[in-house]
């Protein structure tokens, strides 16, 4: 049953198309010839390409307006960047310019336009619409490609295209504040030298040239000064418990000794009134060293004592003799005025000494309160100095920066310029043929099979079992 199911199926299929030959025939003519002429006849389509690559350069980087951070990448992705860069590549203006250049009527020559739209941007939405700019996957390229009945015309939209872009491109990433800079530039330049010559004439006013190393001068004089003081002050002392001793022992000694036949005695009681005082000194000496109890000072005032003795029992003895200026007297009171003079040399000196200090104090207390005015003025240098270091960094990167762009040193180079093409992209003969050939093919079977089921007639007895449902007995061949 199934086989004959099939045998009847495909029967009916050649009998419709046996019955319907002539109009798969003239159908499948007709769509082909159709399809071939207007292969032949529509103007030739050609397309113009050119690959540019896209480097992650100087124009993606972020510079701080102010202060010293160092240029830092953008923070965006590779896609956003090149699809950034597509959308500059497909900006309304940078057509058109290209349509500018080229000249709206050479261009579009035939271009209608609708009420409200110039014939401008009518031409520039017609342009897009032969206008592909896309990445190539996985990869920093960007293919640009215009299609134009005109070869010359298609090339040379595509490298005008290209040109004014990467001028845009220097003109968007461009540093805007390279005039803001120079100014400010020359600003901080003037407020360096006028805090510089504030600094120099404050330091001129007040001979600062190392406070510091002043300071440490003025504080090494000082502490020479208050020792030279206290030395002096020591002498002093000492010179006063000697002026004492010498009062004590003038009042001891006599002031006039004989000089007469008993010369030899009397210059006996004077080696001994010499030796008196020398041992007198001696004692002076030791008591600043020892303790009255002390061997050396208990011997030595012994020796005094005996001393005295001598001289007590001299005194008893007073022969009448003419008497004369005591020589050992003579010599105390040179002592004296030597011992007057020496101390009136160290009060004197400690007057200056003390004058000498307080200048000293009076300096040291002038570096305190100049030194807070002379920090101030250096900070102001420093930051001068600071912001004009960068200043001018940052100008001379913006310096650069404009070279660069005036010699369109961009980061989009041109991998291939587009050329004028040889071969058009539309029409395809051989693939409109075919299509050609396709198309006839189904619409002469299609017109075929919708013919016979539209139609009224019963092709086969199968044909009309099915379409009466009832079952065909026989059936008569006609001949016509």
């Amino acid at each position: 049953m199934n086989e004959r199911h099939n045998l009847s199926s495909i029967r009916d299929i050649l009998t419709v198309l046996f019955k319907h030959k002539q109009k798969i025939i003239v159908t499948f003519l007709v769509v082909v010839i159709a399809i071939t002429l207007g292969t032949f006849l529509i103007s030739p389509t050609y397309e113009a390409k050119s690959s540019l690559l896209v480097k992650f350069g100087r124009e993606y980087l972020y510079t701080p307006e102010v202060g010293e951070g160092r240029p830092t990448p953008l923070a965006i992705s590779q896609e956003e960047l090149i699809n950034s860069e597509v959308q500059i590549l497909m900006n309304h203006d940078l057509i058109g310019k290209v349509i500018d250049t080229l000249g709206v009527n050479k261009l579009y020559p035939g271009l209608s336009t609708f009420s409200g739209v110039s014939k401008t941007d009518a031409a520039i939405n017609q342009f897009k619409k032969s206008l592909i700019a896309e990445p190539v996957r996985k990869s920093n390229v960007i293919q640009v490609s215009f299609q134009h009945h005109n070869p010359d015309f298609s090339a040379r939209a595509v490298n005008i295209l290209v040109d004014l872009f990467r001028q845009k491109h220097l003109q968007l990433y461009a540093d805007p504040n390279s005039s803001f800079l120079t100014e400010q530039l020359a600003g901080y330049s003037m407020k360096l030298k006028d805090s510089e010559g504030k600094l120099e004439a404050f330091k001129q006013a007040h001979k600062l040239y190392a406070l510091e190393e002043q300071r440490a001068m003025f504080l090494k004089q000082r502490m020479e000064a208050d020792s030279a003081d206290k030395d002096a002050e020591n002498r002093m002392g000492e010179i006063d418990k000697r002026i004492g001793s010498l009062q004590s022992q003038m009042r001891v000694t006599q002031k006039n000794v004989p000089v007469t036949s008993e010369e030899v005695r009397f210059r006996v009681v004077d080696d001994a009134n010499a030796s008196l005082l020398s041992l007198r000194l001696r004692e002076q000496e030791l008591l600043e060293k020892y303790k009255e109890d002390n061997r050396l000072v208990v011997n030595l005032r012994k020796e005094i004592a005996v001393l005295e003795a001598f001289l007590k029992k001299q005194e008893h003895q007073t022969p009448k003799v003419v008497t004369g200026k005591n020589p050992v007297y003579e010599e105390m009171e040179k002592e004296m005025v030597k011992a007057n003079a020496d101390l009136a040399s160290l009060q004197s000196r400690k007057v200056s000494l003390k004058g000498q200090i307080a200048l000293i104090d009076k300096e040291l207390k002038d570096l305190d309160a100049w030194s807070n005015s002379l920090a101030t003025l250096t900070r102001e240098v420093e930051a001068n100095g600071k912001n004009f270091a960068t200043y001018r960094a940052r100008a001379e990167e913006a310096r650069i920066s404009d070279i660069m762009n005036r010699e369109k040193m961009a980061n989009v180079t041109v991998i291939q310029q587009a050329t004028i093409p040889t071969e058009p992209v539309r029409p395809r003969t051989g693939y409109n043929f075919v299509l050609a050939l396709i198309l006839g093919s189904i619409s002469g079977l299609g017109l075929a099979f919708f013919s016979e089921y539209a139609g009224q007639s019963l092709s086969t007895p199968e044909t009309a079992g099915k379409r009466l449902e009832i079952p065909v007995l026989g059936s008569i061949q006609h001949k016509g």
